[in-house]
């Protein structure tokens, strides 16, 4: 059964297409990194699949069900981790949250905390972490209504090439259980854990397999990138290209 089925998808706001006529499908048990340029339509595409934006045109399903989904329990970490910071509210307060209204079951939290590594910081406030573990705090409570599918949205920005490698390794053990879509603008975050790429730019290229080809990148970048990666460190070489054709900056 797929996970996702998008059929005939468009939208934009005011006169301006964001995403266009875009139809795939994506398998139960993917783990999938939406990639493309800033502005290419990638966290636009995120908040259709979840269902928080209506399209113009198309559907959008998961597991069968038209998103918003009521029956199929969706878990989602936003982009900004930063925000809100003076609020005091603890690490097992914040998790707690995440729980769905009547079915709170404090026994849970702890293997949750456990889960992702944040056991050490329950009685921390989320100001007193680094963006790497609030991040972790935010997908356990993600988690706390136990997910089919997991959405995180630019999960590994402002962390080093190490904290990007722990993330992707719970995102891999997590993906046992659960398929799990991330949006990514940085390439050098894609990782051997990513078991398929969806290149985003207006329109929409499906990709299986981790592997980010010349052609694949062309697609989501309008623009030639080779792209090198070893180890925990990926490097990106840009080779020339025309400007005028490339919407992000390199």
């Amino acid at each position: 059964m797929n996970a996702i089925e998008v059929k005939n998808l468009s939208f934009g706001y005011s006169r301006s297409t964001i995403i266009e006529n875009t139809s795939f499908s994506i398998p139960e048990g993917d783990l999938l990194a939406l990639i493309g340029p800033n502005g290419g339509g990638k966290t636009t595409l995120l908040k259709l699949l979840l269902g928080l934006l209506k399209p113009a045109t198309g559907t959008v399903q998961i597991f069968g069900e038209n998103v918003p989904c009521r029956k199929i329990p969706v878990g989602y970490v936003p982009q900004n981790t930063n925000a809100n910071l003076e609020f005091p509210i603890t690490v097992t307060q914040c998790v707690a949250t995440g729980f769905v209204k009547g079915k709170e079951n404090l026994s849970e939290l702890k293997p949750l905390l456990e889960k992702v590594g944040v056991q050490d910081f329950a009685d921390k406030r989320l100001g007193e972490l680094s963006g790497g573990e609030r991040q972790k705090v935010l997908i356990a409570r993600a988690l706390a209504c136990k997910p089919k599918i997991l959405f995180l949205d630019e999960p590994s920005s402002n962390m080093d090439a190490q904290g990007q490698e722990n993330l992707f390794k719970l995102l891999a053990k997590l993906n046992q259980d659960m398929t799990i879509v991330l949006v990514s603008h940085d390439l050098m975050a894609i990782s051997k854990y990513v078991k398929s790429v969806l290149c985003v730019n207006r329109c929409v290229h499906y990709h299986p397999g981790n592997g980010l080809t010349g052609e694949s990148l062309h697609e989501a970048y309008g623009c030639e990138i080779d792209l090198i990666a070893h180890g925990v460190v990926g490097h990106r070489v840009l080779s020339d290209h025309d400007h005028s054709h490339c919407h992000s900056k390199h």
